[in-house]
């Protein structure tokens, strides 16, 4: 992704979690396999809990993330997220028919008929992203906008302290910067010029694959990406305090302990946790920059950075 001087001085942050964008990505999550400590008994739930109205979804969106941006708008409310999807309608070109009924795991004759704007289509498209909201993300949204905010406030304070790279490149494992290129070694490939219309930063508490960049109507730019804290690990009711907000509980007890340089192992004995469990937390600290990870011998030992012992001071 190449940013101009314009594009760095033109960075924000959503206001808010948007009710379909976190749809989406919730839908997309449970069909994945990655983080299965965090996410395994989740995607259970969800599996018990989704009506089946609500499968049709499914043929929209796909496990990888590069899904029809229509159904995904950023909207305060379901409903103003309906009308805009309703709104794309005269806009879905066949040229995206054929490639999301190329993916599609069900019959494309109902996709065929939602292109062609067959009433019956989008009515049963209304219905199932209605019963998938309700089942899937009106329950949790309070634990939502609190992975969202945790977020957003923690990388606002990087930003402010460390810049926009030091931002941007913990938003995954596998991102950083080539000059002002922002990059993210995993596939697939592919290069965004911004041009100046600058970028908005919006985390989400289910997405758990590579940032994802989507287009906005006026020009702009959005970046899509994992919170630090995805809502498995979000407690119910107010958090104890703001490292627990951010991290989760037992994220934040990960980088406590890293005051002191720990294995694998060890942090799995003192803290009651699998070892795949503290490999996935440890990975998601690494990215932050709050840790850092080195072999010695067959042992990996884990250590806070001086990020990460800042923001434990600035969570007390």
């Amino acid at each position: 992704m190449h940013f101009t001087s314009e594009d760095l001085l033109n960075v924000t942050f959503a206001s808010e979690p948007a009710p379909l964008v976190e749809l989406s990505m919730a839908l997309i999550a449970w069909q994945r396999t990655d983080e299965r400590a965090v996410f395994g008994r989740w995607r259970a739930a969800v599996g018990r809990e989704l009506p089946g109205r609500a499968r049709p979804l499914l043929d929209l969106l796909r496990p990888d993330g590069d899904n029809p941006q229509f159904i995904e708008p950023l909207s305060r409310t379901l409903e103003e997220g309906l009308a805009a999807v309703r709104e794309a309608a005269p806009r879905l070109g066949d040229g995206l028919l054929y490639r999301v009924a190329g993916r599609a795991p069900g019959a494309p004759s109902w996709l065929r008929a939602l292109w062609g704007q067959d009433r019956t289509a989008w009515e049963q498209l209304e219905a199932a992203v209605r019963s998938a909201h309700e089942a899937v993300i009106a329950p949790h949204w309070p634990r939502i906008r609190q992975s969202f905010q945790a977020d957003v406030a923690w990388r606002t304070r990087l930003l402010a302290t460390h810049g926009i790279k030091a931002c941007l490149a913990g938003t995954h494992p596998k991102a950083g910067w080539s000059g002002t290129v922002f990059e993210v070694g995993e596939p697939p490939d592919y290069e965004v010029r911004l041009g100046g219309g600058g970028l908005l930063l919006m985390p989400s508490a289910f997405w758990t694959g590579r940032p994802l960049l989507a287009d906005r109507p006026d020009g702009s730019h959005v970046l899509h990406y994992p919170a630090m804290s995805p809502l498995p690990l979000v407690a119910e009711g107010p958090a104890a305090g703001a490292l627990d907000a951010l991290l989760g509980r037992t994220r934040a007890a990960v980088l406590q302990l890293l005051v002191e340089q720990r294995t694998t192992s060890e942090l799995a004995r003192d803290l009651d946790i699998s070892l795949p469990s503290v490999s996935e937390h440890t990975r998601t600290l690494r990215a932050a920059g709050l840790i850092t990870t080195a072999r010695d011998g067959k042992a990996v030992l884990h250590s806070a950075t001086g990020l990460g012992v800042d923001l434990l001071h600035s969570g007390r």
